[in-house]
This record gives structure tokens, sequence and C-alpha cells, in this order.
């Protein structure tokens, strides 16, 4: 009940994050918002403010809807396989994509949320590799099962899509997982029935057991007693 309640928390919190980003894109359709200075801009000083702000702003409602529910689900599961290193490899990735694509991209305007989405997604698959315990094993199984193709989405593939972005997203998310894959402890194996030491078969009838040292102690009893010597 308890890890229910707590997997509830973190698909709330990852709905809230996201729910944010469809208020700024609904807010810049509403108000005609030019939002381009958000983007990251290569090698333009005035572009550095991209490497924060750019994953908060989508070209269009597809390029919104289409990182949703990776974002979703990715933010979820590692929240909550992963609490104690989840903001630091958020902000890992957050900042080490965005620092990528401002360093080493075209000249265009980098937006959106996908390399944050591919970092997440590259953690768990290298946190996993390394680790190899069933929880993390668990949900790579289930990323990679809905998201595997994010594997050759880094490669370049159509000019207008930011393929850089998940380049370094990815990488991001490499860098964090050899950082903190085990900053969240392994959880515990249960051993089975078969694997526990069995306690010596008790006496048939009785409840209880000589005790080793009880035994000691009659035999030196006996070795104490006098000899009783019988003369006919």
């Amino acid at each position: 009940m308890k890890e229910n309640k707590r997997f509830t928390q973190c698909l709330l919190y990852s709905l809230f994050a996201v729910s944010f980003l469809w208020c700024i894109k609904s807010a810049q359709i509403l108000f005609h918002w030019d939002l381009s200075w958000m983007g990251v801009h290569p090698h333009e000083p005035f572009g550095l403010i991209g490497i924060i702000t750019a994953p908060l702003v989508h070209g269009s409602l597809e390029h919104l809807f289409n990182n949703t529910l990776p974002l979703i689900i990715m933010s979820t599961v590692l929240a909550f396989g992963y609490p104690k290193a989840f903001w630091r490899v958020l902000g890992l990735i957050w900042l080490v994509s965005g620092l990528g694509v401002w360093l080493f991209a075209r000249e265009a305007n980098h937006i959106g949320a996908s390399g944050i989405a591919h970092g997440l997604f590259f953690f768990i698959l290298v946190a996993s590799i390394f680790r190899r315990d069933k929880s993390s094993v668990a949900i790579m199984m289930i990323v990679f099962l809905l998201y595997g193709g994010m594997t050759m989405t880094i490669l370049p593939r159509e000019e207008h899509i930011s393929f850089e972005y998940h380049f370094f997203g990815a990488v991001a998310g490499f860098i964090a997982a050899l950082i903190w894959r085990n900053r969240d402890p392994k959880p515990v194996i249960k051993p089975y029935a078969w694997e526990l030491k069995p306690d010596d078969d008790p006496i048939i009838g009785d409840d209880w057991q000589v005790s080793e040292e009880f035994e000691n102690l009659v035999e030196q009893d006996k070795q104490s007693q006098p000899i009783d010597i019988k003369y006919h």
C-alpha cells in the first residue's frame, strides 16, 4: 500500500510538470507570444538562456503532444525507482543537453523537451545495465518496450528535428548513470524457503532440546563425584 501511494505521488508530480508545459503552449497560442528567444541559439551569447528555457517551449501542438507521454512515463518511473538520484539526474540532463547543443549544434533555434526525454531514457537504460537488480531491470524493460526507438533518434533523420538535443540528452543520461546509478540502494533480496538453513530437528515428544553447555556441566559433575569403594 505504501509503494502504491508513493507511485501515485510520483505520477501526480509528473502530470503537474507536464501540464505546466501545456499552459505555456496555450498561453503562447492565446496571446500570440513570440517565444523564439527562449530557444538555444548555438554560439550566440543571448542563446545561453535557452539552456534553461528551451525545454519549456515547443514549436507546435504536435511537437508537445509527442513529448507529453514519454515525459510523464519516464519521469514517473525514474522518480519512483530512483528517488534519491532523481533531481540530480534531471538537473544534469537539463544543463548538459542544452550546453552541448549551444556548443556543437547547427545554427538554428533549438527548442523542446525531447532532449530531456532522451536523457531520462538513457539513464534508465544504462543504470539498469550496471545495477542488474530486479527493480532497475523491470523499469528498464517497461521503458525500452515503449520507447526503445530512442536509441535511433539520436542520429540525424529529418532536417527540422534537433537530433543534437536528442544526442546530448542521451550523453547526459549516460553520464548521470555513471555517477548516480548506485545512489539509491538496491532492494533487499529475500531468500527462498529452500535457501534457509533449517534448525536441528527437535526431540520428538519434547518442546525443548538439551543444550551442549548443559551436557558439559552434567559430564563435569559426574567426573567430580567421589568413588564409592565397597569391600567384600
